[in-house]
């Protein structure tokens, strides 16, 4: 993984020492609440509905033990002991007083971490697959062209004031696990007919208020034109993108108002003028991040362990056939660890699990974890001999639960319990509905099934792209659930369809156990899960469950 250099951690520390200024002139009322917002923002401090919040970025989700431990001391020192994993492979911390804010950003500093950019109208933390560098499935690890995204994007002074915030994801499998087409750069590691690797190239896709899937502006993108040619994307966004409205801002309304053909020569003109002027120098950079990014070594040991366990405990075989995926070393393991035990937060963890996670990766994992945008968390090199003890372990610490990709392993934003922008809850929808499946016994039987949750229409959590995505809105000061149908966030992205009227807070939860138990009348065999069942059936019969004829008066 990529490691600080001298200059990185003379810059990131300089910063905390210009906002610590910044903070004691907000505190000694030298500034007004309206003339730090734009400082704090720079440096990822928000002001919430009952605190600041801080939002520290996890570079393409990748980190260690040592920063692992940081982010469990930080919580315990100056919050309330526990972090909130987030879909852009951050964390925050929701309680942080302001004059303790400085010391945070120190400590972060000094293992490598920081909150520049994660928030305001700039090129926001560059987001990857999480399972890069480790998945059978890979092209090639994402991660050292996420990273030269990152250092190119760090207070590039053309971008600092977009007409609006700005996201990348990468991936390196044509199995897009970092849904990089609801993204206003999206970027797939691929290969041409010669055999060379380069990127295919979206643009404009994004959720929130109008949900767009992002649109291929280019097939193949040679690797050393990568830099000047996102550059001319940004910078043509830059200069037509919309600053009258904050709404129609997005690169995806520009693209919307004036076409793709058009963005596109203009992309192109740009491009031309640019690509010169980078003379090699990002390849150059790009080959040494690439060698920070090697693979570990791998051991070689007996795998005997896991094929005993597997065979005799059917607790351990029931969290494999979840919690597992294929490694490209055979011997070896991908382990999600879910942050979604039943009735619990999701993407929560307390600062004792954080350092558990820690420890664990350190003994069997490399000294690698990663962030999901799932909210859970992985670690991404584990030899399945060692599997057995690293069940056992993570169950003594909470952390076992077998449930990655069932309908308890839920996407949702913090909802109106934090967010100042949030119109409903999401966090105790969320709960309630893992609970309820769980006291049915019902999820292992249901398969695989993404419900994801926004408590605004903002959609930071994902609801377009889940098989049930669930937004929760005002509706003359009540609570109000909409229900969206067969979104998809891998390769084929497709944003779900509303399902009608909404629902009240009491009514949600009956609502999709409704839809449930449609699904599991309708499927055609018990290997067909909720979006497959959907794509063959189509809405209605999933609506006629949802909207009963007795009771779809009283739909909101």
């Amino acid at each position: 993984m990529y490691n600080y250099t001298d200059f990185d951690t003379a810059f990131v520390h300089s910063r905390v020492a210009q906002f610590r200024q910044q903070v004691e002139r907000r505190i000694d009322g030298s500034l007004s609440e309206d003339e730090f917002k734009p400082l704090r923002l720079m440096n990822g401090l928000y002001l919430q509905l009952h605190a600041y919040m801080l939002r520290a970025a996890i570079p393409y989700g990748t980190l260690n033990g040592r920063q692992m431990r940081t982010l469990a001391m930080v919580a315990d020192r100056w919050d309330k002991g526990y972090g909130h994993f987030t879909t852009r492979q951050n964390i925050q911390y929701n309680w942080p007083a302001l004059r303790d804010v400085p010391d945070m950003l120190d400590a972060l500093a000094d293992v490598g971490m920081h909150a520049i950019q994660t928030s305001g109208n700039t090129i926001r933390n560059i987001t990857a697959d999480h399972f890069a560098g480790a998945a059978a499935d890979e092209l090639e690890d994402p991660r050292p062209v996420a990273e030269l995204l990152r250092q190119w994007s760090t207070d590039h002074p053309e971008f600092q004031f977009l007409p609006r915030k700005f996201k990348f994801a990468i991936t390196g499998s044509e199995n897009d696990r970092a849904v990089t087409r609801a993204h206003d750069i999206g970027l797939k590691i691929v290969r041409n007919e010669g055999g060379e690797h380069g990127f295919q190239v979206t643009i404009g896709g994004g959720l929130g208020r109008t949900p767009m899937v992002g649109r291929v502006i280019r097939k193949f993108l040679p690797k050393p034109d990568l830099l000047p040619y996102v550059e001319a994307i940004v910078s043509t966004y830059n200069l037509l993108g919309r600053r009258d409205n904050k709404y129609k801002a997005r690169i995806k309304i520009t693209v919307h108002e004036h076409g793709l053909e058009e963005i596109s020569a203009l992309v192109e003109q740009r491009f031309d003028k640019l690509r010169a002027s980078f003379k090699g120098f990002d390849q150059a950079l790009l080959a040494d991040l690439e060698e920070q990014f090697a693979p570990p070594v791998f051991v070689t040991k007996s795998t005997k362990p896991f094929t005993v366990a597997h065979r005799f405990d059917p607790v351990f075989r029931a969290w494999c056939d979840t919690n597992l995926a294929d490694h490209k070393n055979p011997d070896y393991a991908i382990v999600t660890v879910s942050l979604k035990s039943h009735g619990q937060t999701p993407g929560d963890a307390t600062s004792d699990q954080m350092r558990k996670l820690a420890q664990l990766a350190e003994q069997f994992a490399h000294d690698e974890l990663r962030i999901s945008h799932e909210q859970n968390i992985i670690l991404p090199h584990v030899h399945k001999g060692d599997l057995p003890a690293l069940h056992a372990a993570l169950q003594l610490a909470g952390l076992g639960t077998a449930n990655i990709g069932l309908i308890s392993d839920i996407i949702a934003c913090p909802g109106m319990d934090y967010c100042a922008l949030a119109t409903a809850r999401s966090i105790p929808v969320a709960q309630q509905i893992a609970t309820r499946f769980d006291d049915l016994k019902l999820e292992h039987d249901i398969g695989p099934l993404k419900i994801k949750i926004s408590g605004c229409i903002n959609a930071c959590g994902h609801h377009h792209v889940g098989h049930i995505g669930i937004l929760g809105l005002d509706r003359a000061g009540v609570e109000n659930y909409q229900i969206t149908l067969g979104g998809d966030g891998t390769k084929d992205t497709v944003i779900g369809t509303r399902a009608g009227p909404g629902f009240a807070y009491d009514q949600i939860v009956p609502a999709v156990e409704r839809l449930v138990f449609a699904y599991l009348d309708l499927r055609e065999t018990r290997d067909e899960t909720f979006l497959e069942a959907f794509n063959r059936l189509g809405i209605a019969p999933f609506k006629a469950a949802l909207y009963p004829a007795k009771d779809h008066a009283n739909a909101a």
